[in-house]
């Protein structure tokens, strides 16, 4: 590979972060001066903030009226932490995973809660399970898009209709970027941080009727945190859902949230959002395939994600090197973007094989990612004339 000369454009924004996410196009402090700050999030004008986030959330994602939709703690990981310990128990579970994140829900569900009745379906990076061994007369827990590993399922015709358990669903880089067949999910959760850019710390979580349910019929046999309780005396906490939060939210966050929200309302809700993030991967995609030195860790366009799109260095001079001196390759390359100021924080997740991983979500406008990807053909040139010179 011939060491290439710098590219002469820059994106005009290096954010290509996989999570926190780029701000929406335009964004600025000065859009937040409405925030509902040092007053508190119970009163009148901020629980009136929180109603909003809610119901614009539904509105763009198009939640039936029937679900609910509350705000809770701890990013996405404190919606899906919720979930686990709320509802698991009351029979045996499924757990997918094909990612990190997948994984880390495993561990808790046999470690942390010890539960006996657990089935294992397990993928290496790149692929999915066998989602058709899914047994829905169990519960079934499963992220929707692998943030790590760059693949999602293609939809939801594998999850029974006539199902007996529930569906809990990991979506926080799924949602706001592609369809979530909502009658298929019973615990529906993400983040503010992913797709539409926010603020991190605060976590979403969507129930449906069937999640309600268990939630009132069903008590776990272990002590359950305060920041984890979604019911009182047996009875759904309502005023969870209408923007009464467990804990404290920030408000400067919130108003952060409802302007990213109403950006995506005005660029034609959850279709638009859909089609940006669409747009810029086939971008990569058209990129890659006239491109000799990379490819997606997902080979299958079927299950690529369009918002986390994770890329694998195949250069015969680096992919001839052991796994631990090819990741100091892929983390050299990553270095050279961000010293440059073109690309920031794109190296791929720390237990994913090494490689690239390039937001892609609506946030992220199409020229920064046409300007970005001659800089990724330099890093790569100068990754390998510096092992040709060793």
């Amino acid at each position: 590979m011939t060491e290439l000369m710098k590219p002469p454009v820059r994106p005009a924004r290096a954010t290509f972060s996989s999570g926190p996410c780029a701000k929406r196009p335009g964004w600025s402090l000065q859009n937040l001066d409405n925030a509902c700050l040092g007053r508190s999030h119970r009163s009148s004008p901020g629980k009136a903030k929180l109603s909003q986030a809610i119901e614009l959330t539904r509105e763009i994602l198009g939640v039936p009226a029937d679900y609910r939709i509350g705000i809770v703690p701890a990013s996405d990981t404190g919606a899906v932490e919720m979930a686990l310990w709320s509802l698991l128990g009351a029979r045996g579970v499924d757990m997918l995973a094909w990612e990190s994140f997948g994984a880390g829900w495993v561990t808790d569900v046999a470690k942390q809660l010890k539960l006996d009745d657990v089935r294992l379906m397990k993928a290496d990076y790149g692929a999915l399970p066998d989602l058709a061994q899914v047994d829905f007369n169990r519960d079934v827990v499963f992220t929707w898009n692998g943030t790590t590993s760059g693949v999602r399922v293609p939809n939801a015709d594998w999850i029974a209709q006539n199902r007996t358990g529930l569906t809990i669903c990991d979506a926080t880089s799924a949602a706001f970027a592609q369809d979530l067949d909502w009658p298929k999910l019973d615990v529906t959760t993400f983040s503010w941080q992913k797709v539409m850019g926010g603020e991190a710390a605060h976590g979403m979580a969507v129930l449906s009727p069937r999640a309600v349910e268990r939630l009132e019929s069903y008590t776990p046999p272990w002590p359950m945190p305060k920041i984890f309780r979604l019911t009182k005396s047996g009875k759904l906490i309502e005023g969870i859902f209408r923007g009464e939060t467990i804990n404290t939210p920030s408000m400067l966050c919130v108003e952060d949230y409802l302007d990213a929200l109403n950006w995506a309302k005005g660029i034609g809700g959850l279709p638009g959002l859909v089609e940006r993030a669409d747009g810029n991967l086939a971008l990569i995609e058209a990129w890659a395939a006239k491109t000799d030195w990379v490819d997606f860790l997902n080979v299958d366009p079927a299950t690529r994600s369009n918002t986390s799109v994770c890329l694998k260095i195949v250069d015969p001079r680096i992919s001839a090197l052991s796994a631990e001196e090819q990741g100091v390759a892929a983390k050299k390359l990553s270095a050279l973007l961000d010293a440059e100021g073109v690309a920031f924080d794109i190296a791929s997740y720390r237990d994913a094989p090494p490689g690239l991983r390039i937001w892609a979500g609506a946030t992220i406008e199409r020229d920064e990612l046409e300007a970005l990807l001659p800089w990724l053909d330099w890093a790569c040139s100068r990754v390998v004339a510096d092992l040709s010179a060793a």
